[in-house]
């Protein structure tokens, strides 16, 4: 695990400062190539082969700077007939570049963000991982520049605000797709390629991975459904548990997907360390935690976080290099820096919800039960909002107010309770939001709900929260439900298979009821419930009213000023409020 950056052309005081300024993802060592045309620069959390991995590193005429890990390479190489200097999965990707170019990439079993600069040719190639786990920026701002950090960029730069990009965020709680805050800069899609020769600027890109191709769901039985996703479950947790010349923990919820990862990994190493967060004001989820680590044989840590918000909370934010709405950053930083303290890597269960159908919002679109709810639009308009977010009336609210949307994009955003500011559907980049929505394959109503949370929430929100909360603190998360295997098997398992009736992962509740027993299979789907109402109304109060309500404030610009006197309910409020108030955070801090 480590950071990538370069940029066209020799600059040493450029590449020193995005040495600087990605430091924190890659303390153990640094490195710099240079020719006329690139310099590569690269930050290392030494993981695999630490003697012989050092970056960046040159094989024949490619030389490369990757972040992330190869769980399969091992079989990849015997599939080579070459010579290799070192044990690490970075040399082994660029023995496959040498070999088979961009087509290796399909094969690849992994977490990646890498470029690759090819003296033959004098091109650049660059690449990121199936869901886009790991981050990869670039811009043709100054020739070509990337990195695996925004702030990094902002570094040796300067870059444009972009208003759509923040009205899109206000209405969807990030920015999606490939665009960023900045109008020069683009994330690599999850799954992309880039290929740039630096003598002409000629592009090509491609993707060798797109969900909405792969949901052709089969027939096939319970228990040869348990079968398989338990073998596929674990070779995927025993490969990145191998993957590692460090110690591997791992983060326990007590929920079904760490609790699954945990299994498999306590069996496959012994005295795994797992860590739970308990967080004061939150929902505590520590004894269930307990209970199944006891089961397991885990040594276990619970983790007391009592947050210091008010000096905490910027530094917080302003680590996403754009505004980030997701107020679970908040635990998952603290629990991540406290982990750091046991453990240089960590599993978690990132990805179970969006390819198993995990969230109670896709209960009723597997069981159709929109098309009753649109039979009294009348109704919902008679509701109060709800108080309590973890009630039977929140959830009878909410399915009432998603029926009543009229476009694919207004489901979306009410279906899943996003942020309860306006947005602007003329806005380009919602535009890009609700085309894509709009044209999803002919598939079930909840394979076409998987297939927009994967694409939309898991690429643009879930895993750069994780991402940025782990990295921040030097920690390597690892995430064995987005393997290769599982991605292909998941979305060929029928509906029946996801959701029956109301219980939601039903396949994975299966395999825990199995391995762990009925009562963790039945506990119900928690993130992290983070207090954000009483954060809002206490101890952040002045910082965001300071911001938020400034005359100069910047969202002032972008929506009606009188938003905010429209009536919420006590939870849709304090979301706007945190909105608004990330978008200040950053603007304050640029």
């Amino acid at each position: 695990m480590c950071a990538i950056a370069g940029f066209y052309g020799k600059n040493q005081e450029k590449a020193q400062k995005l040495l600087n300024a990605l430091a924190h993802r890659g303390p153990d060592e640094n490195g710099v190539f240079e020719s006329d045309l690139i310099t590569l620069v690269h930050c290392r959390l030494s993981i695999v082969d630490i003697a012989a991995g050092k970056q960046p590193m040159r094989r024949n005429h490619l030389t490369i700077i990757f972040n992330g890990e190869i769980y399969n390479h091992n079989d990849l190489r015997k599939s080579l007939k070459k010579d290799f200097k070192t044990r690490s999965d970075t040399e082994t990707l660029l023995a496959l570049y040498e070999e088979r170019g961009a087509d290796m990439l399909e094969e690849l079993d992994g977490m990646f963000a890498f470029a690759i600069y090819d003296q033959n040719d004098q091109s650049l190639f660059l690449a990121r991982d199936r869901y886009g786990k790991k981050p990869l920026y670039y811009s043709f701002q100054n020739g070509f520049i990337f990195a695996s950090e925004l702030n990094a960029l902002a570094k040796i730069a300067n870059f444009t605000f972009d208003p759509k990009a923040a009205q899109a965020f206000l209405g969807l709680g990030f920015i999606p797709f490939e665009r960023t805050i900045y109008k020069e800069v683009f994330k690599l899609r999850a799954a992309s390629w880039l290929k740039l020769k630096l003598n002409s600027f000629e592009v090509e890109s491609g993707r060798f991975f797109d969900p909405v191709l792969h949901y052709d769901q089969k027939q096939i039985g319970e228990e040869e459904a348990i079968e398989k996703v338990e073998t596929a479950l674990q070779k995927s947790v025993k490969s990145r548990l191998e993957s590692s010349d460090v110690e591997v923990g791992a983060f326990l919820s007590g929920g079904i997907d760490s609790s699954l990862v945990c299994y498999y990994a306590a069996k496959e190493r012994g005295n795994l360390k797992t860590f739970t967060v308990r967080f004061a004001g939150s929902y505590d989820e520590s004894p269930q935690a307990l209970a199944i680590a006891n089961a397991i044989g885990t040594l276990h840590t619970t983790i007391d976080v009592s947050p210091d918000l008010t000096n905490d909370i910027e530094n917080i934010l302003t680590r996403y290099g754009e505004p980030f709405a997701d107020s679970s950053a908040i635990p998952s930083f603290y629990v991540a820096r406290a982990a750091k303290k046991y453990v240089k890597v960590v599993l978690n269960g990132d990805g179970a919800d969006e390819l198993f159908a995990g969230y109670r919002r896709y209960v009723p679109i597997a069981n159709g039960w929109f098309s009753i709810a649109r039979k009294f639009p009348a109704l919902f308009k008679l509701l109060a909002k709800p108080k309590n977010k973890i009630s039977a009336y929140n959830y009878f609210y909410r399915l009432l107010e998603s029926a009543s949307a009229k476009t694919p994009l207004d489901f979306w955003r009410k279906s899943r309770s996003a942020i309860p500011l306006p947005l602007d559907t003329s806005n380009t980049i919602a535009k890009e939001v609700s085309e894509f929505l709009e044209n999803l394959p002919d598939a079930t109503p909840l394979s076409l709900a998987l297939l927009s949370d994967q694409s939309l929430l898991l690429f643009s929100d879930l895993l750069p929260k994780m991402d940025i909360a782990t990295m921040a603190n030097s920690l390597e998360a690892r995430s064995p439900f987005l393997s290769r295997e599982l991605s292909y098997l998941a979305s060929s398992l029928p509906d029946r298979l996801k959701i029956r009736g109301t219980k939601t992962k039903y396949i994975l509740r299966l395999l825990c009821q199995k391995r762990l027993g009925g009562k963790i299979a039945s506990a119900p789907k928690r993130g992290f419930e983070v207090p954000l109402s009483n954060w809002v109304e206490n101890e952040l109060k002045e910082p965001i009213l300071d911001l938020v309500l400034a005359q100069n404030a910047i969202w002032r610009n972008l929506l009606d000023p009188k938003v905010l006197d429209i009536k919420m309910g006590r939870e849709e409020r304090a979301k706007a409020l945190w909105a608004l108030f990330c978008l200040e955070v950053w603007n304050k801090n640029q």
